[in-house]
Formats: structure tokens, sequence, C-alpha cells
């Protein structure tokens, strides 16, 4: 049986003198006031020495290109668009390489899959999704994107101040050094790409070495990504979303959102069609799903429990369904060969 640890070990080098960070000639967070707070904050909550955090965010600067990635669009007509953002990931580059990790990782896939009842399509998937398989996963220094978008962007501020704390915490229980570890703009890590808070909570050691690596163990990525799935509800052998079609308009049923708490009978009744396969879950809840593409009709899905569990990785039904579809792909793939 794996052990399920509290913290993900995501890197093992502890280097002296500190590194520095790139950044330009400007103030950096050590002179920050609500920075100042937030060390006072970590010291009186967790025993940080100040001295120690007051050294590292001496060494960062606000990060430009943090704050121009985490921003939304500026022309409205790319904010949303199902058939730009399903290129980017259903494609043969995506499919064939899932089909080969699926191949190279066969052991711990099915492992995975009958310890947390998560299919195995469904875990390439989303490792597919986030870092195409390991291949990208991030060069920013993570300390300092986290930094950036606590005391940089206000709308999530108190969202990444916490995993910000998370990260802290993360980097002294594993005895890492805070400032060498990389990640994407904001601030996930990893082949699964995790942010630290998921990774305190919900990363395994699946391969069994008395540590969790989710940057050189495969095995452990592949075992986190399942026992987040699994944490957060995921339902062995569950659908996870069929095609629908919708009778006048939708936007009511739509905006009762993607958390599934009305069975499909109601929506069937209020005009939504569903195929032979989604008739046959007509006592399941479940939720409208509407996929916008500008100048193209909007392709409807019901959505079940396991597609709502899928955008808990990240909340957008775009995502959910792109990985739904990759994992069908895969699936299908290594199947006909």
């Amino acid at each position: 049986m794996i052990k399920i640890f509290a913290a993900a070990l995501v890197g093992t080098a502890l280097l002296q003198p500190l590194p520095a960070i790139a950044g330009k000639k400007e103030v950096s967070f050590a002179d920050d006031p609500e920075v100042r707070t937030f060390i006072a904050e970590m010291q009186e909550k967790h025993g940080f020495e100040a001295d120690y955090l007051q050294r590292r965010f001496a060494r960062l600067q606000p990060n430009t290109t943090v704050l121009k990635a985490i921003r939304p669009p500026a022309v409205p007509e790319l904010q949303r668009s199902w058939e730009r953002y399903r290129a980017r990931f259903l494609n043969e580059r995506r499919i064939t390489g899932g089909v080969r990790f699926w191949e190279q990782h066969a052991n711990a896939l099915a492992q995975a899959a009958t310890l947390f009842g998560v299919p195995e399509e469904v875990i390439v998937a989303i490792i597919g999704v986030e870092t195409e398989y390991g291949r990208n996963t991030g060069k920013f220094s993570v300390m300092q994107a986290l930094s950036t978008l606590a005391f940089r962007y206000p709308p999530r501020a108190p969202f990444f101040r916490s995993e910000l704390e998370h990260y802290l915490l993360l980097a002294r229980e594993n005895d890492v050094e805070p400032l060498v570890l990389k990640g994407s703009y904001a601030g996930a890590m990893g082949i699964p790409q995790f942010m630290p808070s998921s990774q305190r909570a919900y990363a395994v050691d699946f391969d069994g070495d008395g540590r969790i690596d989710l940057t050189g163990s495969t095995d452990d990525a592949i075992g986190s990504v399942a026992s987040f799935l699994a944490q957060h509800g995921w339902e062995k052998g569950g659908s996870v979303a069929v095609p629908a079609t919708v009778e006048g308009d939708a936007s009511a049923l739509v905006a009762l959102g993607i958390k599934p708490e009305r069975p499909l009978t109601e929506f069937v009744a209020a005009g939504v069609r569903v195929e032979a396969e989604g008739e046959r879950e007509g006592k399941k809840a479940a939720a409208l799903i509407d996929l916008v593409s500008p100048d193209q009709a909007t392709e409807y899905w019901i959505g079940f429990q396991n597609f709502y569990v899928i955008t808990r990785y990240n909340r957008s039904s775009f995502y959910a369904m792109a990985v739904f579809q990759l994992a069908q792909a895969i699936r299908e793939r290594r199947t006909s060969l």
C-alpha cells in the first residue's frame, strides 16, 4: 500500500550562496510593506525566521512577464473559443505522445487505476494537457512568480498569497532552497503541474522510494494525479460527459453552473436531448456545458460528476472537455494498434 504524504518533494538541491533571480533593477520585494507583513505572519504562524525570509525576498523583484501571462486577453473575441482551445490539445502530437507515454508507464498507470478508480487514459490526458508528458514543466522561479502574483496582482492576490505560504512550507518540509525551484508562470510545478497546496494535500509516493518527487518521478506524478481526482470525488466507472442538443434558449440551464446538482431527467424535460448512452444516466446529477466559439454554433454537452471533478484540477469547462476528448482519442488509438 502506498503512503500519502502531507508534502511533496519537488527538488533536492540546496544551493549556497543563494542563487540570483533574473529581474529588472528595481526595488526588491523585501522593501514592500505587504511583504514585511507576510513575513511577520509566517514567523508567527509557522515559526519561520524573519531574517531567512527577508534575505530571500531581497533577491526577488516583480516579474512583468508573469503579470502579462496571467491577465485575460485584451481583445474580447480571443477570450473564449472552444475550437481554438481544442486544437491546442487534441492533435496528433499529443495523441501519439499519449499512447507512447501509456506504453512506457503501463504498470504504474494500471496500478493507479486499480487503487484510485481513475482510468489510465484520464491520468495520461491530464499529464498530456499540463506538460505534454513532462516535456514542459516551466522555467519561472516559483517563488518569484508566486510573489509577483501575491503582491502585484490584486484580482487573485489572496489565492496566490496562500499558495506562496504553502510553497514556503513545502520547501521547508523537504529541506529545499525555495529560490531554486522552477515552474509555470502561475507557480505550478512538476510533471502534473501541482500548485503547492495541492502537492501538500494530494501528492503520493507512488514508486515507493520513501519520498515524493513530482519532477523526477513519473510514477509519483501518475499516482498523484489519480489521488487528486479520487479525493475530489471521482466515481469509479462513472460517465464523464455525453453530447447534447438543446431546443430553444439554453442560457438558464447553463446558468445553473457546471456542478451537477439536478437529475438529467430535468434537463431532458427542459428540452435537452442526449443520445441513448446518456439516457441511461437519467437519474444521475448532471450539468449543461456550453462550449462556445465565435461565429459558430455552440457545442453542448451534459457533464456528470467526473466532468466536474476534472474541473477541480483546472476550473474550466474547456479544460475538462479537452482532457476528456484527449483521453478518448488516446484510448482509441492505443486499442487500434
